[in-house]
């Protein structure tokens, strides 16, 4: 088992940017497919960015591509999210998740952190 605590959320005004950082502790981090959902009220959870074991592999939902950039450090236990560009639209529940199975594709994780809220204003 994996527990995650995300940090980094906070306010900022539409152009700006965010860090994200999730910290991992348990099992070996290193044996995790690792991924970036966000969520809204009233709406279901998005995937945002997956990053596999090593990093080699990285997917990103269309609409933040070019803007959002997903990376992890297996020696620190940890995993990124820079957010760049941020638009009104990017506000959301950020919540980082990790998952055993080794495909970077699908939606299906098995532990998940509290979140950590990203407000962009206009």
């Amino acid at each position: 088992q994996v527990q995650l605590v995300e940090s980094g959320g906070g306010s900022v005004q539409a152009g700006g940017s965010l860090r994200l950082s999730c910290a991992a502790s348990g099992r070996t981090f290193s044996r995790y497919t690792m991924g970036w959902f966000r969520q809204t009220p009233g709406k279901e959870r998005e995937l945002v960015a997956a990053i596999s074991r090593n990093g080699g592999v990285k997917r990103y939902r269309d609409s933040v591509k070019g803007r959002l950039t997903i990376s992890r450090d297996n020696a620190r236990n940890t995993v990124h999210l820079q957010m760049n560009s941020l638009k009104p639209e990017d506000t959301a529940l950020y919540f980082c998740a990790a998952k055993e199975r080794e495909a970077v594709d699908g939606i299906v994780y098995d532990y998940w952190g509290q979140g950590t809220q990203v407000t962009v204003s206009s």
